[in-house]
């Protein structure tokens, strides 16, 4: 189908946009990741597109044609975190340490990055990922090697320099066929749209109020797991588990982020507890946090 009509649909105003139905989202994010058409016009359509804004069955199309270029690893036992592709610009990751708590638990973590994204100027898992040697329980995956087509999209993604629908659809490609799942979410009016997106593509999926975007717990905060259309709610303070980790930094740089991960500090190690803690009442192996959280200090 012409390009044309889809910048049409998102680029004409108030009155003249529209939505995309299923159909045309799929086909118009298939030329995109294909680049049968110009930058300009993908660079107009996801600025477009983002000032509309996107709608969930838009998203889902869009997703199914991401899928069509995507051969699943399967890692069985694997809960599959959905970090933001711009990175984290305030805080250590943690999710490398979590894999070391987790390594007698049964549960495996997958991780996706690739070259940093729009629209912060962060720290991205793959920078992690390449200077650490990961545990055999976390498992990361690079774009470029698993889906080229949209790591070649970054150029035009970076020039733009803004936020698009992409960074919705990205965070959680299931290249590791994984059977649970849990992101990051700012705000609760987003915990709807994103379980309308994702949540029929897992066994189970939850999402977090986590540090900067990420599902990284780092203050009091809510978890939301999926249950059919809605999601039951949960109170997370770190405080409750005698947990009082303070930041150091105002821009971590990528030594400072490896150096607390490689030689973490009490509360820092306590707080990696309760992220693996999280993962595993996500992954249905402990009937709650307390009882995750104490089975990992027994």
């Amino acid at each position: 189908m012409n390009f044309r009509k889809y910048v049409h649909a998102v680029g004409t105003g108030v009155k003249g946009n529209r939505d995309l139905s299923f159909e045309e989202a799929e086909d118009m994010m298939r030329q995109m990741l294909d680049q049968s058409v110009h930058t300009e016009q993908i660079a107009a359509f996801l600025l477009g597109w983002r000032l509309k804004p996107e709608t969930t069955t838009e998203f889902r199309g869009a997703i199914k044609a991401c899928d069509s270029y995507i051969t699943p690893v399967k890692i069985q036992n694997s809960i599959e975190l959905g970090y933001p592709f711009d990175g984290k610009a305030n805080n250590p990751y943690i999710f490398p340490l979590v894999a070391r708590v987790l390594q007698d638990a049964g549960l495996s973590l997958v991780v996706m990055g690739d070259d940093l994204q729009p629209a912060k100027h962060g720290i991205t898992t793959k920078e992690i990922c390449t200077h650490l040697e990961l545990n055999a329980n976390c498992h990361f995956f690079d774009r470029k090697d698993f889906f080229k087509e949209l790591h070649n999209l970054t150029e035009v993604r970076m020039r733009l320099g803004l936020r698009t629908g992409f960074n919705t659809i990205e965070k959680l490609p299931r290249v590791a066929g994984s059977e649970y799942a849990i992101t990051g979410v700012f705000h609760k009016p987003y915990v709807k749209k994103y379980i309308e997106v994702f949540s029929d593509r897992y066994e189970r999926f939850a999402l977090i109020q986590g540090n900067e975007g990420t599902p990284e717990l780092f203050s009091k905060g809510r978890l939301w797991i999926a249950n059919g259309e809605g999601a039951e709610e949960f109170i997370i303070d770190p405080e409750h588990y005698g947990i009082r980790y303070q930041k150091s930094w105002e821009c971590i740089s990528l030594e400072e982020s490896l150096e607390q991960v490689n030689n973490p500090s009490a509360e820092f190690l306590k707080l990696a507890k309760l992220n693996a803690a999280i993962y595993l009442f996500v992954a249905q192996k402990a009937k709650s946090i307390d009882d995750a959280f104490e089975m990992l200090n027994g």
